[in-house]
């Protein structure tokens, strides 16, 4: 299960308590702290904190940018115009803090994102849950040809049965061993009164990557929506994407400018090299161009055509 009996009873204690602040709060927002968005099988995002809102980007590029930016635009519009030309410092005015729940293998894929703060449950002072991912059936993906960090077509009867079966094998193998390592049960109970067991901090490391941690995660409204320009890309592992979407989610409720501004700049734009741009000039000149006189190399031929929405053989 994603939320402990103990974790619903912290939720329900701080969602019962209503503080008087002057700082912004934002109703929406307010709306989902500290419930958990279920992912996964057993894992979830959840909001702790967070400083700031719209208001709080536009209010430091007007300290920036001095007092004749008011006359410019209204806050939207700004907004967008930060974001249009990459001006993130704005956007790193405002803060959010998550507590995930999510399996190791995606969190160590996360962690590459280093302008985070993070503090992980730590398994040589605790003992992990017997909480372990498998995949739906519908994600058991055979290796893509194309792409080699990737899946490709979808396993199916036998050979998909037969996955299912070892995933959840060797993981209960696993965890058993774990618990007869340590000498204890997931609850902390002692197995054997006559054994010492062995210390978490090397008892750990017979589970599996699949096997889920926890973690608080903080991070500043720029650096969250780099991390979301990657990992909610199509192209991400479905693994991490689908934290990536609840975390979208977020930040439409937090800052729907931004959000708004974010999706039309960064998700639904795209960006072209020097030459990228002159072969698009040249198509709409009329000029016939091909991948051979384009200065292209095949790759990037392909990745432009796909993003001008023609198709190449």
């Amino acid at each position: 299960m994603p939320i402990t009996p103990e974790q619903r009873d912290e939720i329900d204690r701080l969602r019962a308590v209503t503080a008087t602040t002057r700082r912004a709060t934002v109703p929406a927002l307010e709306d989902i702290l500290y419930q958990p968005l279920e992912v996964l099988d057993h894992g979830f995002v959840r909001v702790i904190d967070y400083m700031g809102d719209d208001a709080a980007v536009v209010q430091a590029a007007r300290v920036s940018y001095g007092k004749g930016t008011k006359k410019v635009s209204e806050d939207s519009g700004l907004i967008k115009y930060l974001m249009r030309h990459r001006h993130s410092t704005p956007f790193e005015m405002c803060e959010i803090k998550f507590h995930v729940k999510l399996p190791i293998f995606v969190a160590r894929q996360w962690i590459r994102h280093r302008t985070a703060n993070v503090n992980e449950y730590s398994a040589r002072y605790s003992i992990l849950d017997r909480e372990f991912y498998v995949p739906a059936p519908e994600q058991l993906g055979a290796q893509a040809v194309v792409n080699r960090q990737g899946r490709g077509d979808v396993l199916e009867g036998e050979e998909a049965a037969n996955v299912m079966r070892l995933l959840r094998e060797d993981s209960e193998r696993a965890y058993g061993h774990y618990e007869e390592m340590l000498n204890h049960r997931e609850d902390g109970s002692v197995i054997d009164p006559t054994r010492q067991g062995l210390a978490r901090e090397l008892a750990r490391m017979n589970l599996s990557l699949n096997y889920y941690t926890q973690w608080y995660w903080k991070v500043d409204l720029h650096n969250l929506l780099h991390f979301l320009s990657l990992r909610a890309d199509a192209h991400a592992q479905y693994e991490i994407r689908v934290y990536a979407d609840a975390m979208l989610d977020v930040v439409k409720r937090w800052v729907p400018a931004v959000f708004e501004s974010f999706t039309e700049y960064r998700m639904g734009g795209a960006h072209l090299s020097r030459t990228g741009l002159d072969v698009v000039k040249r198509l709409l000149a009329g000029e016939p161009v091909t991948q051979e006189a384009s200065g292209l190399s095949k790759r990037e031929w392909r990745e432009l055509m796909d993003q001008l929405g023609r198709s190449e053989s």
